[in-house]
């Protein structure tokens, strides 16, 4: 028996990185998976390799059920198809796990107008959406799990003067807005829902995980980086706070290792959460 056993699970970002590990684990504990993402073929991506279609193979390889859904998530009508393909193929959604994003480390000085709303528009906008169309699902069960992927980037650089600081290898205003947004309105959904019964929770690693996206902008050196953290703790912290009773876990904005740590999932545990503290809404 799987921890997921029944349960239809939308998870977006799915071609790659994060989002690929938390779909394959929860096919291997019995999900149904939608798999959304944008590059469906490989190839597809013009800088990073991943597809729906390797993720999906690699699921039903081992006897998973898991179906690829090419998405754009800036637009509202390809959201729509989105949970419209998850209904028709396995049923009711009871799991969104919203981890897509579109990076752009750029200085604000120096980013566009398309950069910025394109970013937004597959962050928060898209988050919004979706959870506005996977809801009436899950109160009719009285159940259901959001998962929102955020970031330590979430965490600001504090007050000035700056005089005496290095500026940051890569400029995450724009990133660190979306994702202390998103932190936000994770425990807002969370108080609004409760009363439904659906857990509403934002994870961040805590630490850097190796991924194409985290070896192109510089954030990890390699494979082997002592800094990283396997992705298969994000996707493992996903699965608990899927799968832990309401009370326990919705509201809650955490990191990997702090919260598997809390749960008795993993033994030893260092980051973000652990070592320092994580943002303002991780602390309330």
């Amino acid at each position: 028996m799987g921890k997921l056993d029944g349960k239809v699970a939308i998870v977006t970002g799915a071609s790659r990185g994060i989002g690929k590990a938390i779909a394959k684990l929860f096919a291997a504990e019995g999900a149904k998976v939608v798999c959304a993402a944008r590059s469906l073929h490989e190839g597809d991506h013009k800088l990073f390799e991943g597809s729906l279609t390797t993720t999906v193979s690699e699921i039903t390889a081992t006897g998973g059920i898991a179906l690829a859904a090419q998405t754009d998530l800036s637009r509202e009508e390809d959201c729509i198809q989105l949970v419209a393909k998850a209904r028709e193929a396995f049923g009711p959604v009871n799991i969104l796990i919203n981890n897509a994003a579109v990076s752009y480390f750029v200085p604000i000085k120096d980013m566009t107008l398309k950069q910025w709303d394109t970013s937004w528009a597959v962050g928060p906008r898209a988050i919004f959406i979706l959870t506005k169309l996977v809801l009436p699902d899950m109160i009719n069960r009285r159940s259901g799990a959001i998962v929102n992927i955020s970031s330590g980037a979430a965490i600001g650089p504090g007050r000035g003067p700056y005089k005496d600081r290095e500026p940051s290898a890569y400029s995450g205003t724009k990133y660190g807005a979306q994702k202390a947004a998103i932190e936000r309105f994770t425990q807002g959904l969370a108080e609004e829902v409760y009363q439904y019964g659906i857990s509403v929770a934002a994870l961040s690693p805590s630490q850097v995980v190796v991924t194409p996206g985290t070896l192109y902008f510089g954030m990890a050196r390699g494979p082997n980086d002592p800094r990283a953290e396997p992705v298969e703790l994000m996707a493992k912290a996903a699965l608990l706070l899927v799968t832990e009773p309401l009370d326990k876990i919705t509201g809650r904005v955490t990191y990997s290792q702090a919260i598997l740590k809390e749960f008795g999932w993993i033994t030893e545990a260092r980051g973000i959460g652990i070592d320092r503290p994580g943002t303002g809404y991780s602390q309330i």
